[in-house]
């Protein structure tokens, strides 16, 4: 037996105790609750101001337990209690926004094992980088749909890739479909958290993202201040565009301090990460967005061996310009965790992300994406304790 199988009983465990839990506390009925509204997403009272706190959101849906951006993987999200369900959008060839994480879909499908398409298979440079592999604008829909989906870290999530082969790639007005049934049928609305990718770039292609996009919120009711959803994009710009668009809820995403946002490369803006998250930078976000995304490292530092060291004021800062704060990604496994939550010597089991969780919480963000939305929802519910 291996190392991985035997930690495997004790996820079993902690997924099965956050799941009761999470049913014992109410979590889904509770927790949406402060946000409903038309059960099919259109409004809540308040819309995303009245969200629990802290939001817990389900990155890529429950992508710690099934392959990402599927349908199996959003639904268990949700069934988890998450009050956030997370969508990537890229584009097909033919126009149809598609959820994947990247447009690069050499690890997340099966595209590999198709004869039919080894043609495909091309050398990209995508916002800088350079990509061998088969890429989501060169297929049609149609195409996609013969594809299917697989688990994308199967080195860590080994017991993920059972699902390997059982979902399609799903489009993004099938997900707003989901959405709105799953509304109807718990009787309050479900949210969604939704990221275009490589704005740019597909601009550039003649496949621009925000205005079909748009047109989606539009026809599905979730284009107002107030509806079940939030927009988000490493690209400023690309908010800003929407913002002329929809009224929907928008979040700038914030990489490394060093990095510069590739709209920003290619408009020769030289401003950086570190440049945004200073006062000036939030106050010019907070003219046409709602709030940031900044990765957990603008919150809270790692010195040299992996530790977390201080908080930043990035949280005072950003409510100081009436900005809300989702910082991504909390994941489970040891090798994912700050190095003094890590338990034992396996990077594939599980540390003590509750422990990393409460310390992210005590710095006053306003919610977190997590691989694990039911372990999120656990230490939740035990910071909200006190």
């Amino acid at each position: 037996m291996t190392e991985r199988a035997q930690t495997g009983p004790g996820r079993r465990t902690l997924l099965g105790a956050a799941v009761l839990g999470a049913t014992a506390l109410g979590a889904t009925g509770t927790a949406n609750a402060a946000g409903r509204g038309a059960p099919d997403g259109r409004g809540g009272r308040g819309g995303y101001r009245d969200l629990p706190v802290p939001t817990v959101v389900g990155h890529r849906g429950a992508s710690g337990y099934r392959p990402e951006h599927t349908l199996g993987s959003y639904q268990l999200a949700l069934d988890m209690g998450a009050h956030i369900v997370e969508q990537d959008l890229v584009p097909t060839k033919d126009g149809h926004l598609v959820c994947r994480h990247e447009n690069d879909i050499t690890g997340t499908t099966d595209v590999a094992e198709h004869p039919e398409f080894a043609s495909r298979k091309a050398t990209k440079r995508v916002d800088g980088v350079s990509l061998t592999g088969w890429f989501t604008e060169d297929f049609t829909l149609a195409e996609l749909k013969t594809l299917r989906a697989k688990e994308r870290i199967p080195g860590n999530r080994q017991e993920n890739t059972l699902y390997d082969g059982r979902w399609e790639i799903p489009t993004f007005e099938e997900v707003l479909r989901w959405a709105d049934k799953e509304g109807r049928r718990r009787g309050e609305p479900v949210w969604l958290y939704v990221e275009t990718k490589h704005p740019s770039y597909f601009r550039g292609l003649g496949l621009g993202l925000e205005e079909p996009l748009a047109k989606l919120l539009r026809r599905h009711g979730r284009h107002r201040a107030e509806s079940a959803l939030i927009l988000q994009s490493f690209e400023p710009s690309s908010m800003q565009r929407l913002s002329k668009l929809v009224a929907t809820p928008r979040v700038v995403l914030l990489s490394g301090p060093k990095e510069r946002p590739w709209d920003f490369v290619e408009a020769g803006d030289p401003r950086t990460v570190a440049d945004l998250v200073k006062p000036a930078g939030l106050k010019w976000i907070a003219s046409f967005a709602q709030g940031i995304g900044p990765t957990l490292d603008l919150v809270i530092p790692k010195d040299g061996e992996g530790r977390l060291t201080s908080p930043t004021s990035l949280v005072a800062d950003a409510h100081a310009r009436g900005l809300v704060l989702h910082p991504y990604t909390l994941r489970n496994e040891n090798t994912f965790l700050p190095a003094d939550f890590r338990r034992g010597t396996d990077p594939n089991a599980y540390g003590d992300a509750f422990g990393a969780l409460r310390a992210y919480f005590e710095t006053g963000i306003d919610g977190i994406f997590s691989d694990n939305p039911d372990t999120a929802l656990l230490a939740a519910a035990d910071f909200a304790k006190g």
